[in-house]
């Protein structure tokens, strides 16, 4: 069995200290992985607003957020500007490409794309994904292979113009199995690959799933003859979830289950098929999630 491997890196805290723990644990392990880097300002602060949310403040309760991620997460951007995550960590980026990772798209600034996408117009949807494009460009002295959307929140404005990047391939929403999308009658030349595995946020305190037992439980939505894709994030399996993490990985090597890259998973004969607006378990809002035609 193999499972594709992707990190979401989305605030300064999970590239500054996570990014460079998963580095070292990932290199003990001998493996490699797709980091999609937001590197605009910071200011997942700003998501505090989703608090009057049901399912958000349960998700927080569950966690909960401010372990998880820490105060300065938390209120980021929201008293003071956020700061320039490229900026100030360009040589994480830097240091993650020279350790042989795929280096990806993920964001200008986070909470503006995933609290907004829906209601951006196609000029600043391009201007967001333009200037971390850059940005990514000018730290790491290569353009990004790929490019992945903030929460899974896409919409088909956002397809048709990443679709322009050339990227091999885009991971913005939920699925299981590799496909090209056909946005308004028109095939697109980038694939996508879906998300197929929970994440960490999504499946702790539902179920019975605890820290004791999550990597087993974790490891039961990976199947041996299917597509396998999971997304880790910096700020969690980076942070008080690293030896959680680390332990993952040992098992996966005992159970004789490769940890691939998400490139790995692409091939010729991809089918088409569609995105469209839904919900998922464990997850608040509406997502990306693949549709077969």
């Amino acid at each position: 069995m193999k499972i594709a491997l992707r990190v979401d890196v989305d605030t300064l805290r999970g590239t500054r200290y996570g990014v460079p723990t998963l580095l070292k644990i990932m290199a003990k392990h001998q493996v490699k992985a797709a980091f999609f880097f937001s590197v605009g300002p910071d200011n997942m602060g700003r998501h505090l607003w989703r608090l009057l949310k049901p399912k958000f403040f349960w998700k927080m309760l569950r966690t909960p957020a401010a372990g998880l991620y820490g105060w300065d997460i938390v209120f980021m951007g929201t008293a003071w500007p956020g700061p320039k995550i490229g900026k100030r960590c360009a040589q994480v980026l830097r240091d993650c490409a020279a350790a042989g990772h795929e280096i990806g798209l993920h964001a200008w600034d986070h909470q503006s794309w995933q609290a907004k996408i829906m209601k951006m117009r196609p000029s600043q949807i391009e201007r967001h994904l333009q200037m971390a494009y850059d940005t990514i460009c000018e730290i790491t002295g290569q353009a990004p292979v790929c490019s992945a959307a903030p929460g899974w929140r896409c919409s088909e404005e956002a397809l048709l113009i990443k679709d322009k990047f050339n990227f091999k391939y885009n991971s913005d929403c939920r699925g299981d199995s590799v496909f090209t999308p056909v946005v308004d009658g028109k095939l697109l030349t980038t694939p996508q690959i879906p998300l197929s595995m929970p994440t960490y946020d999504e499946l702790l305190g539902n179920n019975g799933v605890t820290n004791d037992n999550y990597n087993e439980r974790l490891l039961e939505f990976a199947k041996p003859d299917a597509m396998n894709l999971l997304t880790i994030h910096a700020e969690a399996e980076g942070g008080i979830c690293a030896e959680m993490f680390d332990n993952f990985l040992t098992l996966c090597k005992e159970r004789n289950i490769e940890i691939i890259l998400p490139s790995a998973l692409l091939s010729e004969n991809a089918p088409t098929g569609s995105i469209v607006q839904g919900e998922i378990p464990g997850r608040e809002g509406n997502l990306a999630i693949q549709q077969k035609i």
